[in-house]
């Protein structure tokens, strides 16, 4: 290495290591300095920058050299620098240093840890060491934790480790924090603690800890804020219940503790926490919320039934009741209402209570009653029912017109029975009966959704009749329309079931009442003649019931008969087809109308067909029958009746066309004859007529001749007057239209030439104004302009112009200087203003 590049110069704040490969010993030069490397030493670091510690800042570093006790590093026997090798020291604001050879700067400077108040780090001792806190010296082993709470600086130390940063809880008003032990340990508060062991740290508990005690124990306190402690761990924050007047608490215990009220409670007992204890309560750790209890409010008209109540000792009286009214409660636990809150039984004079007795007891009134036995308790009044009374049901008295009622059953008898056209109040023994009908009678008196213990009734009818059976004693009788049929609890209707349909058919037609007639069925018959045709009947036959509607043995026959309509039908069916059977179809196409009446009716003595046909089995007569239709039910039977009928028709047409023909032609002929008449009287008539006119045009044409030339003279001095007349007027005309043409002209004239006077006149005037205004606006100008320039301005601008000329000219030493030609004026002043321009003045320019 040349000589020139031994020299190093060293600045301030720099330093090197230098080697001696001689000696393997490396020194540090700090600057600032210069020197000389020897030829067996060397530049190992370096040049470097010192390290640099501000205040408020540390750094870290590794295998540190040894200071001796004069606080210089040492060295050992071969004058190398001592290191504590595999340790990190940890070194505060102080000068620049360098670093020594094997001293390594673990990572950059950094700043101190500022710790703000609510916070705490949470330190771990790697191994033993002696700290010194507030005068005290504390012996912290390795595996050490403790928390270093703010507001401060944390200093480290190699010997401890940072584990983390922890925030601390705050705690608002009815709050609690939740808390659990990682290990054993006694709290700030003197207690132990087990691992895995909860607690409850209060808010209320930190204000009153701190007020107590100014030492610090494990972890700090700030008013509402907690830093737990590094064998706590936080669960949670336990938010508290509001206990009102309406609202408790009812609470269970995990196991055996001591509350905050000073209670002992047992594992698993139950309590309730109401505002008589606290405004608030958060549940601790060793109990269970089971739920928020609502109070139970009652009136003076309501009551309620409480089972299982507690006593004064709080313990519940299992399998008894009691009744409470018109107050405020809690159901504790093991209390329950039974049926919830009822109201006060009110009873008004139509209203009562079917009571029962529980069990044996005796009443406020001195009454005895045994279980199970029932009485009424009626109106006016109210009730609340004692625990050895049930109240079976409430009871109203039933209002029945005459015309309703209700079965009523009595419980001890057996008995049923109707209670008609009264207001009824059930007995206690007697209870309502539903009384239930076939299903078809159900249907036919329209009860499907009608109340069962009300009286069954029927309105029959006019002309009607319905029958009803006693089943118990065995016995029908008849209802006579109008009337209302009501049914005892033993009776039920008979239920008709008629034929119906075209031909009839059984079962058709289901019905209460039998309606007495008259009336008419219709059915269709086949029959067959003689000569084997057959034929299609329909009949309508009128019948009616005649009975004593006085005699109920007569009565009882309208319903001996189950289908009269059927039997009538089969009746008259036979007996039809008997009659028709023994005539041709030709005799009884003619005559079937006496065939089938004298079939049915029968014939008297005298042969003439009877006036009616009566049914002795159920008093039915039957007095009309009508043929409404016959139809032969072979094909070519009715295409031959069919035929005749149409040849029958055709005949009786063609007579009526005959006929018709016959008189149109009879009355075209008179027609005729009165037509010609007629043209005979209007030839005559016109004759006579042109004869006239004849006459009156001869008379017309000598008036004509005669008055032709006396018309013509009129008319021709007539228009000779009209003519002169009209010239007269025409001149007149004239005359007055020049007149009025002339006034117009001289009218108009008139106003033009006032129009222009006018015009002019407001011009002047108009002239005058502004010439006013244009003086008053100079006037005032000028004046305005005299004020502002003040009168000894004006007199010396109107002194200056001469003044100066003069000053010239003397300057000149000339008295005058004048060119002219002699023919015009000459303003002397001008002239010298031209003669003359002095620097510096403004002048006029030359003319």
């Amino acid at each position: 290495m040349p000589l020139t590049s031994r020299l190093v110069r060293l600045t301030p704040r720099e330093y090197v290591h230098v080697l001696d490969n001689n000696r393997s010993i490396t020194r540090v030069e700090v600057g600032p300095q210069s020197f000389t490397l020897m030829d067996h030493e060397e530049i190992v670091l370096g040049p470097a920058n010192l390290v640099t510690v501000p205040q408020g800042s540390y750094c870290v570093v590794l295998n540190p050299v040894v200071i001796g006790d004069d606080g210089q590093p040492q060295h050992d026997e071969h004058g190398q620098i001592k290191l504590k090798h595999g340790v990190r020291e940890v070194r505060l604001a102080r000068d620049p240093f360098p670093l020594y050879a094997g001293e390594d700067l673990v990572g950059s400077v950094k700043p101190l840890e500022v710790i703000t108040p609510n916070e705490a780090l949470h330190l771990k001792a790697l191994h033993d060491f002696e700290q010194q806190v507030d005068d005290i010296t504390i012996l912290r082993q390795a595996g050490n934790e403790w928390m270093f709470e703010g507001p401060g600086t944390f200093i480290p130390r190699a010997e401890i480790e940072r584990v983390a940063i922890v925030k601390s809880t705050v705690l608002m008003p009815n709050q609690a924090l939740r808390l659990r032990a990682k290990r054993e340990f006694v709290d700030r508060w003197g207690i132990s603690r087990k691992t895995g062991q909860d607690w409850l740290v209060r808010e209320e508990q930190l204000a009153a800890t701190s007020a107590k005690s100014s030492k610090k124990p494990k972890g700090r306190t700030k008013g509402g804020a907690y830093i737990p402690a590094v064998e706590e761990e936080v669960c949670g924050i336990v938010k508290a219940y509001v206990l009102t007047d309406k609202r408790a608490l009812h609470l269970r215990a995990l196991q055996s503790f001591k509350d905050v009220y000073g209670a002992t409670r047992k594992a698993g007992q139950e309590w309730l926490v109401t505002v008589n204890s606290a405004d608030s309560h958060i549940p601790d750790v060793c109990e269970e919320l089971v739920g928020q209890v609502e109070v139970t409010t009652l009136t003076n008209r309501q009551y309620c039934i409480v089972q299982d109540p507690i006593d004064s000792n709080k313990i519940p009286q299992m399998g008894t009741q009691q009744i409470r009214t018109n107050t405020s409660f809690f159901l504790h636990p093991g209390e329950m209402l039974v049926g919830g809150v009822k109201s006060v039984y009110v009873l008004t004079e139509q209203e009562a209570l079917l009571l029962s007795a529980n069990e044996a007891f005796r009443a406020e009134d001195g009454t005895s009653r045994q279980a199970g036995e029932r009485w009424m308790l009626c109106g006016p009044c109210d009730y609340i029912p004692p625990i050895e009374v049930n109240v079976v049901e409430k009871r109203e008295a039933i209002p029945l017109d005459k015309n309703e009622g209700i079965y009523v059953r009595d419980t001890k008898t057996g008995r049923v029975r109707s209670v008609i056209g009264e207001t009824y109040m059930l007995k206690p023994s007697e209870v309502l009966w539903e009384k239930t009908l076939p299903a078809v009678a159900e249907q036919l008196l329209g009860r499907n959704k009608a109340d069962r213990t009300r009286l069954v009734t029927y309105p029959v009818p006019h002309n009607s009749a319905v029958q009803i059976y006693n089943y118990q004693s065995r016995v029908s009788r008849v209802v006579f329309g109008p009337e209302l049929a009501m049914l005892e609890p033993e009776e039920q209707f008979t239920i008709l079931s008629l034929s119906g349909g075209k031909p009839k058919k059984p079962h058709q037609i289901k019905a209460v009442r039998l309606a007495l007639g008259p009336d008419f069925s219709t059915d269709i018959v086949t029959v067959e003649t003689l000569d084997h045709a057959r034929l299609e009947l329909q009949l309508s036959y009128n019948w009616q019931f005649e009975v004593d509607v006085h005699s109920q043995e007569e009565s009882a026959k309208l319903f001996a008969v189950p289908d009269f309509v059927g039997d009538i039908c089969k009746l008259i069916g036979s007996k039809v087809r008997s009659a028709v059977a023994a005539t041709t179809f030709d005799h009884f196409h003619r005559e079937s109308a006496r065939i089938i009446r004298s079939s049915v009716f029968g014939l008297d003595e005298s042969g003439k067909v009877l006036p009616k046909l009566s049914i002795a089995s159920n008093n039915c007569t039957i007095f009309n029958i009508d043929i409404q239709a016959i139809e032969p039910v072979d094909q070519s039977t009715r295409d031959s009746l069919q035929k005749s009928v149409y040849m029958a028709i055709e005949i009786t047409t063609k007579s009526q066309e005959a006929a018709a023909r016959h008189e149109g032609q009879r009355n075209d002929q008179m027609s005729r004859g009165r037509l010609e008449r007629q043209r005979i009287v209007d030839e005559v008539s016109a004759e006579r007529d042109r004869s006239a006119l004849l006459q009156l045009q001869a008379e017309s044409a000598a008036v004509e001749s005669s008055g032709q030339a006396a018309a013509e003279a009129r008319a021709r001095a007539e228009a000779s007057k009209i003519e002169a007349q009209a010239a007269l007027k025409q001149a007149e005309l004239k005359a007055e239209a020049a007149r009025i043409e002339f006034e117009a002209e001289q009218q108009q004239l008139q106003l033009r030439r006032e129009a222009e006077i006018k015009h002019t006149s407001e011009l002047n005037a108009l002239e005058i104004a502004k010439a006013e205004e244009l003086a008053e606006i100079e006037a005032a100008k000028f004046k305005e302009l005299v004020s502002a320039l003040t009168p000894e301005t004006i007199k010396a601008m109107s002194t200056a112009g001469p003044e100066t000329q003069a000053q010239l000219l003397q300057g000149l030493g000339l008295k005058g200087f004048v060119v002219t030609d002699g023919n015009s004026p000459i303003n002397l002043f001008n002239t010298a203003n031209g003669m003359i321009n002095l620097p510096g003045m403004q002048g006029t320019p030359p003319q």
